[in-house]
Formats: C-alpha cells, sequence, structure tokens
C-alpha cells in the first residue's frame, strides 16, 4: 500500500481524493493544511486518518511514502523541495514553478533524489488526446504541416462559475501582486502541452502576444490591482518545421472551459475537443479528405494521471507527465512572456523531457 499525504485542502483537493479514491493500491493517510481547523474538517468529512497544520508537522510524523501537492501555485517549489529533501515522492499540481529556472531546480533535485516525480496535467487524461497522438506517432494522417490548439474560457464575461469582479478565487487571478501571471501561467501550460504532446513534436521558436483587458475604471477592485494578461496568442514553429498556433483567453463568451485541437497533415487531419470531462475525436482520413469529410474516431479508455502515479510508485520507474516535462512547458511559457515583452521573436532551446 502506498501511504499518501495530501498538502492543500482547498477546491482541488476533493478532486484528488476522488481520484485515488480509485486505486486500491494508494491511500490518502494524511492532510496538511496552514489554516486552523481547515485541514482537521477535511479529514473529518473525507474519511483520512491523521491531518496537520504545517508541512513541518507531516514531515517529522514521516509516516507516508509521497505526497499530492495541491498547494497554490507560488509555494510549490518550497514545499515540493522539502518533501523531496525528506525523502518523498511528489504528484504536483500545475504548473511546477513560476519559472523555468525553479521548475528545473526541483526537476534535478528529485531526479537527483531517485524519486518518482510527476505534474497533474489533467488534460493528459483526454482519450481523444491520447488517440491523437498515437495516430500521429503512426504516421496515419503523414507530415504535419500546421497545428492549431485553443484553450477558451469565459469568466470574465459569464458568472457561471461566479462573479469575478467580486469573489476573490477570481480576483487574485487577475492580479500580478496576488501571485498570477495571468491566462497564460494559469491555463498556457494546458494548452501548450495539450499542443505539442498531441503533434508528437517539440515547439522550438515562437512569437507570442498578451493582452490585459481594462475592466473596470483604474482597473483596481480593492487590494486587487487587475494587471495580470487575460489573453494570450502565439504563432511557432515545430521541430519538424510546421506551423503551430496557440491560444487561450477568459474572454471567449459561450465557453465555459474548452479545448481544442487541429493536426494538419499531408494524408489527413484530426480534431480533439475536450472540456475537462468529456472528449471527442474526428478525424479526415483517405478518400474523406477529397469531400472534406469529418468521422467519429472511438477512443478506448485509458489510465489516468493518478493511476500513472501508482504505477510509477510500485514499478519505480518515473511516469509522464514528470517535472521535466513541465519544465519545459515552463520554458515555452517564459519563453511567450520575453517574445510579448520585446515584441520580437525567441528560439526556445529544448533538452528533451
Amino acid at each position: 500500500m502506498h501511504r499518501l499525504l495530501l498538502l492543500g485542502t482547498g477546491g482541488i483537493a476533493g478532486h484528488h481524493v476522488g481520484e485515488f479514491a480509485d486505486i486500491p493500491e494508494c491511500k490518502i493517510v494524511a492532510c496538511v493544511d496552514l489554516l486552523p481547523g481547515r485541514a482537521e474538517r477535511f479529514a473529518a468529512a473525507n474519511g483520512i486518518a491523521s491531518h496537520f497544520e504545517s508541512l513541518e508537522a507531516a514531515i517529522d510524523w514521516g509516516q507516508f511514502d509521497g505526497a499530492i501537492n495541491a498547494t497554490p501555485d507560488g509555494v510549490h517549489m518550497p514545499t515540493t523541495l522539502a518533501l523531496i529533501g525528506a525523502g518523498k515522492h511528489v504528484f504536483c499540481e500545475k504548473p511546477l514553478a513560476p519559472s523555468h529556472a525553479d521548475a528545473l531546480a526541483m526537476t534535478e533535485a528529485a531526479e537527483q533524489a531517485s524519486l518518482i516525480n510527476m505534474v497533474n496535467l489533467t488534460y493528459r487524461n483526454s482519450p481523444a488526446l491520447q488517440k491523437a497522438r498515437a495516430m500521429v506517432e503512426a504516421g496515419e494522417i503523414g507530415a504535419l504541416r500546421h497545428v492549431e490548439a485553443a484553450y477558451r474560457q469565459s469568466w470574465l464575461v459569464s458568472k457561471a462559475w461566479g462573479d469575478a469582479m467580486v469573489e476573490p478565487q477570481w480576483l487574485w487571478r487577475q492580479s500580478i501582486a496576488h501571485g498570477s501571471t495571468g491566462v497564460l501561467g494559469d491555463v498556457g501550460i494546458h494548452i501548450l502541452d495539450f499542443a505539442s504532446y498531441g503533434a508528437a513534436d517539440d515547439i522550438v521558436s515562437l512569437h507570442a502576444d498578451l493582452v490585459t483587458v481594462l475592466k473596470v475604471e483604474g482597473n483596481r477592485i480593492g487590494d486587487y490591482v487587475l494587471d495580470a494578461n487575460d489573453s494570450f496568442a502565439m504563432s511557432g514553429r515545430l521541430r519538424g518545421g510546421a506551423l503551430v498556433t496557440v491560444l487561450a483567453t477568459r474572454f471567449a463568451t459561450g465557453h465555459a472551459n474548452d479545448l481544442t485541437l487541429s493536426l494538419h497533415g499531408t494524408r489527413g487531419a484530426l480534431k480533439v475537443e475536450t472540456d475537462g470531462h468529456v472528449s471527442r475525436l474526428s478525424a479526415c482520413l483517405g478518400k474523406d479528405i477529397d469531400k472534406n469529410r469529418w468521422r467519429k474516431v472511438e477512443t478506448p479508455a485509458l489510465e489516468r494521471n493518478a493511476r500513472r502515479f501508482a504505477d510509477a510508485l510500485t514499478s519505480g520507474v518515473n511516469g509522464d507527465p514528470s517535472f521535466r516535462r513541465a519544465a519545459d512547458i515552463q520554458k515555452l511559457i517564459d519563453a511567450s512572456f520575453a517574445s510579448a515583452a520585446s515584441g520580437c521573436g525567441v528560439t526556445v532551446p529544448h533538452t528533451g523531457s
């Protein structure tokens, strides 16, 4: 039995409880939260035996093999490094760190300690994405020529998830001083991984633009200065030469949480669509190319990230997506910020994941 510590009991914590509840080899044996009483309440509500109000106390206790790091983005690095220092395997929420340098430091620490390290890039759980990648790798659509990826959310115009101009959970995401790096840092890691993983290729150069929209007079609500980017667009090249375009926005009216990926090749094309729950794969292949006709592709069930983490713990062989993969994507995010600031294109050195 792999004993797991759940670090952080915020909104995403319930998702992890559900995911690991379906894995008989794993058991969440304790949870941690700094807010007084919060870990105790979460433990009681979810049948978790032990709870702590500091990571230090949990590490001193030590009766766990690995940890699920569900803390806020800004503290992923110090908490993960503390866990690695204690010899614990880590399944970390995205983004791994706010910069490539920090993400790489975390990666190297985990690798040098020979610990299992994975990042919960949730859209890897899409059967349509996994099937599309397999078809690309098998050459079913020929050589890639053009790739388009988009992540569309609408919470800056829709109140389906709450009021973005009132509720702290949305206000902080618009404020750099409160730890936000905007839509690029928040969901950019998802769509950049979605695009390059689905294409089975790496983005090696890019030109990016960022937009921050004036939402209220002075772009400030109370303590929140609304200065983080709201929309991101990028064009680039894959190592194989294909053009890739990627966008992410919080102003996509009519889209709650939609990801799309189109892969156009010399012998066919694929289209992946998901809202994080349901995913679809369509293909235009063979004689359908001449009629521009698309057909649904059946996608088999797959092992989800939590399952792959459990398998890695059992085998001792690291799983995917790894810390190194997340660090490579963070390099693209850093390059996009640099490109937007300079107005120039950026070459992205790749070390391999």
